[in-house]
């Protein structure tokens, strides 16, 4: 079974927990678009809310390219928090695994993320955001194709 995320244009929602160093979990819900253009570039948006607090929604804008005959690929992000981002994925059999780093940043921020396909129509995420040596932030969710 191919990867559905990302390797195709789409919609999906997202659902599951964000944690912060020494706070409770907190619930966050999203929604990703994916999109393709022909000489092998993608764009993705993102956009996470938590409902029932006074958090600032997140949202990321990315940009990337991936030969069709590759399975490691670049990309540039415009994080609502962390500013300018420079990045690479790999596409495994079974997982999506990105990395990203903040550029010019003095906190030396940087996160890990890791989408395992559980079936054609759901991935779960797993990410965490981290300054220096420290993981200040952690997601878990599960992602949800919209078909139709």
């Amino acid at each position: 079974m191919a990867h559905t995320f990302l390797m195709e244009a789409g919609r999906w929602t997202l659902h599951g927990n964000w944690l912060e160093r020494d706070g409770l979990p907190i619930m966050v819900k999203g929604k990703t678009l994916v999109g393709w253009a022909r000489d092998d570039w993608f764009t993705m948006v993102t956009r996470l809310v938590f409902p029932g607090t006074d958090r600032e929604d997140i949202s990321l804008q990315y940009r990337g390219r991936l030969d069709a005959k590759e399975r490691q690929y670049t990309f540039v992000l415009q994080h609502s928090l962390l500013g300018r981002v420079e990045g690479e994925g790999w596409v495994t059999p079974e997982s999506i695994v990105q990395r990203y780093w903040v550029l010019g940043d003095k906190q030396r921020r940087s996160s890990f993320e890791t989408l395992h396909r559980l079936d054609e129509n759901t991935y779960y995420l797993s990410s965490g955001i981290m300054a220096g040596h420290y993981l200040t932030s952690t997601m878990e969710a599960t992602l949800e194709r919209q078909l139709g």
